[in-house]
Order: structure tokens, then sequence, then C-alpha cells
């Protein structure tokens, strides 16, 4: 048995050591906790010079008959962080002393008795010797355990394989969270629960946020975890979480080494994506330009093809590169459903109508504003991306979709400097007319039908008619025709718009 703790110590029979008091008189894993030294002191305050998880070997020539006086010396070496103290019998004193069980039982520390027989510094080398084979067992462990790493790293998948040989290797569940914290690999797959999954979902969000290098350590429930970033400060790749925070020397040495091999993986992913992403400017290019049939052959060879026509196409402002890799990663989890490429304006989308619920999902993880088009067939893919950018213009909303723009938004695009001036100059004659401007507007949205208008107004349809005679000679309009109608209207709209529905 391992000789680096008290159970350990008293399982080699060689030494003949016996437990003065019961285990169950003892605190909770006291013979199982770890043993740094053995160490021998007659001292009556030997306190200065101990370190903590020290066994202490006395003979008790220092030990008085006042039980107050023994109490406090267990007690001083209790909090001085000795986890047990051997009493060796027969040299000063025949058996171990009533008043230093009663202490030790009182302060539920470990006292055990070491025979005449036995030399304290046979006890102090059984326990060197298993520090050091100890030792030596986890540096071998290490060697062998880079060893398995290294090979894993030239798989084809080498950032997978070497995320799962770390998982074996630590017997721990392992996962790998990317620069947009979305959980991209796990080792072993399926171990945690939704609850601890989206706690820990939500941490690595916070530590992505901050932008800095750092490892930290929390718990969700009783079950701690490590997490370590991957790349440089104000650039962060992604993290590593392990479900675990009980790592020694040797263990945060190999994950040392598998953060720097996933971080070099990352750093050359990113030459790719950089790549990938002049392919994707063109092939955008080339549907802007009315020749999907290039970007077609490119995208069924690179992405699976493009979605499925008629497509919906989205203009955001996003800008940060989170953002890219959080498309490309569901780009290759839902082939064929969605395409991305940047212009000079800004990032285009285009999605199958049933993938357009995607946006949302964007627009509310990157707090980004998204302007959608209505379904156009790839032919039309430069007039949806009009309209896309339209509503993303126009729209106040996180996603603004172009259908839901009401009708008054095309009559807003007058609502400027000059439209306002060229408006205000043809109602000028109806200034000082405040009932016929009233009996106007509610004639024309009433489709210029004298009846219902009068209805409307609870006035005689001869007097709406004579109003409307009245407000022709004012303005020199004949609004018996439809553009004179429809600029009376406008004119109307861009001065006192109505309110909004």
């Amino acid at each position: 048995m391992d000789a680096t703790t008290l159970r350990g110590l008293f399982a080699q029979r060689d030494l003949h050591l016996r437990l003065a008091i019961d285990e169950s008189d003892l605190e909770p894993g006291a013979l199982d906790a770890p043993v740094r030294w053995v160490h021998g002191t007659d001292l009556a305050d030997p306190t200065p010079f101990l370190t903590d998880q020290l066994v202490l070997l006395t003979t008790g020539t220092q030990l008085g008959e006042d039980a107050g006086e023994v109490g406090d010396y267990v007690r001083r070496l209790q909090q001085a962080g000795v986890c047990g103290l051997g009493f060796g019998t027969d040299v000063v004193r025949a058996g171990i002393p009533s008043l230093l069980i009663d202490a030790c039982r009182a302060a539920r520390m470990p006292l055990f008795e070491v025979p005449y027989r036995t030399p304290f510094i046979a006890v102090a080398r059984v326990h060197t010797e298993a520090m050091a084979a100890q030792a030596f067992a986890r540096r071998s462990w290490a060697l062998a355990a880079q060893r398995a790493i290294a090979l894993a790293a030239l798989r084809p998948d080498g950032l997978g394989a070497t995320l799962a040989e770390l998982a074996k290797q630590l017997d721990a569940w392992v996962g790998l969270f990317d620069a947009a914290g979305v959980l991209t690999r796990e080792h072993p797959a399926g171990v945690l629960d939704a609850a601890t999954t989206a706690a820990l979902t939500d941490d690595v969000a916070r530590v992505l946020r901050r932008g800095a290098r750092a490892g930290s350590s929390f718990a969700v429930g009783e079950t701690p975890f490590t997490l370590q970033t991957l790349g440089h400060a104000g650039h962060l790749r992604g993290v590593i979480a392990i479900a675990t925070s009980d790592l020694d020397q040797e263990g945060r040495g190999l994950v040392t080494s598998v953060i720097a091999m996933a971080g070099l993986a990352l750093e050359q992913g990113s030459g790719i994506a950089r790549a990938r992403t002049l392919l994707r400017s063109g092939v955008l290019q080339s549907l802007v330009s009315g020749d999907p049939a290039l970007a077609r052959r490119i995208a069924r060879d690179m992405w699976g093809g493009l979605p499925e026509a008629p497509v919906v196409v989205a203009a955001t402002d996003a800008a940060d590169d989170a953002v890219t890799e959080w498309l490309e990663l569901r780009t290759d989890y839902e082939r064929g459903t969605l395409f991305f490429g940047r212009d000079d304006d800004g990032l285009v989308l285009a999605s199958t109508q049933a993938a357009a619920s995607l946006f949302d999902d964007l627009a509310r993880r990157f707090a980004v504003r998204i302007g959608v088009s209505t379904p156009v067939p790839y032919a039309a893919f430069s007039r949806g991306l009009d309209e896309a950018r339209t509503a993303l213009q126009r729209g106040s909303e996180p996603v603004t979709r172009f259908v839901d723009l009401n009708r008054a938004r095309v009559l807003s695009a007058l609502d400027t400097t000059a439209g306002r001036a060229l408006a205000a100059e043809l109602l000028a004659p109806l200034a000082q007319h405040p009932t016929l401007t009233a009996t106007l507007r509610a004639w024309l949205a009433h489709d210029a039908r004298h009846d219902v208008t009068a209805d409307a107004l609870g006035v005689h349809r001869h007097t709406v008619r004579a109003r409307i005679a009245q407000a022709e000679q004012l303005l020199g309009l004949d609004l018996s025709t439809f553009p004179a109608r429809a600029e009376l209207w406008a004119a109307l709209q861009t001065l006192s718009p109505p309110a909004p529905r």
C-alpha cells in the first residue's frame, strides 16, 4: 500500500505501528490524508519549525503530568498542520500516557504507537522511499502521457484526438469551446447534464468577454472545473474546460502542452479561415453580379452547395471575427442551408426559408442588427440584398424583415430637407384652410369617394364635393387624375404622416 499516507504507513508490517485511537474517533479521512514528511522531536513547542501535512514522532520527554499542558501541546501541533503523532514507547515511558491519548482523542488527531524495536528513522525512511517511488511513477506517467498526446496530434483530426487523449490520461471530462463560446467538442460525450452544461457555457462566455488570457477554476454543484483560454490576449481562440480542479505538477504540465498544441492548431486554422473568407467574397460577388452558375460550382465543392432557392438574403452590421467563426461552424453543421460572405458594405448571408430563424439566434447571441429580404431566386439575388440593406438601414429591431416595413416606409424616403420643402410649397395655399386639408386627407384615404368621405366626416356629400373643388382651385391641380392625387398624398404624408400602426 502507498506509504505516503498514515494508513499506508500502518500497512507496513515491518514497522509494527499501532493506532492508539479508534478510527471512528478521528476526523473523516484523517488516515488517508497525504503525508509530506515524517520528523522526530521532543521539543516542548516545535511548532516554529514545522510544516503542514507532517507526521511528528516523539518519546514524550517534554510531556508532564498536567492535563491542560498536554492538551495545549496537542492543539499547537494541530494548528501547525501536524496530521498525525507517533509516540515511541519503552524509551522514556512504558506505553503511551493516558493524558496524551485523551488529548488526541479530544482533538480528533491520529495517535499511534512506535514500538521500541522500530527506530524513528525507519519510519521516516519508509515514507521517503514511498514519496520517491510516487514521484518516479508520476514522472513516468507524465512522459508516457506526453508521448500519447504527441502521437494523437499526428492523426487526421489532430485536435479532436489530442483532446480525447487528454480526457483519457486525466480520467476526466474535457471540452473545447470555440471563440463564440459554443461547445464544439467533448470527451467523453454526453457526460454532463443540461444544467451543468448551461452553467459552464455561461462561465466560458464571461471568460471570453474579458478577452484576457487566463486560467480559472469554479464549480457547478459538486463538479469542479478548470478553464484555460486559447490564443492571445485580445483575440482568444477558445477555452478548454476540464472537469477537475485537482491537478498536480505533472497533470498541469500535460494540460499546458495540450493548450499549446490546440492553440497552434487553431492559429493554423485561422490562416485557412482567411483564405475561405476571400473565396466566400468571390462567390458573393458572383451572386450579386448575376452569375449563380459559377457560385454554385464553387459552393458545391467547398461547402456542400448553396441553399436551395428561393433564398432569404440578410445583411448585418456585425464586424466581429467571432461572428464569422460562429457562422463557419453553422455551415459545417447544416451544410447546404446557409451561405455567407463579406463585401465592402458588410456581412451578407443567404439561407433557405426554413433556416431563416438562425438570423434571430445570431442577433441575440452577438447583439447585432440584421436586415432580412423577402424570398428571392438567385437570379434576383441583387434585389434581395437591396431589400436586406434597406431593412437594416430603416429597421429599429435586432432583426428587421423587409416584408414588415409598412407602406409609410416608402414615403419616408421623402423625409428629407428637399422633400419637406417641396411638400410645403405644394400645400402652402391650404395653410389658412385647415378644414379643406382635413377633407382632402379623408377623401384620399377613402379612395376619392365622396359618399364614403361624407359619412366619415359627418357632412353631406355635396359639401365634400364643393370642398374638393375649392382645393383644386387653390392648389392648381386636377384631382380627377391619379398623378395629381398621388403627389398630393405624398406631400400630406411628408409634412404630417399618420401615427404608426
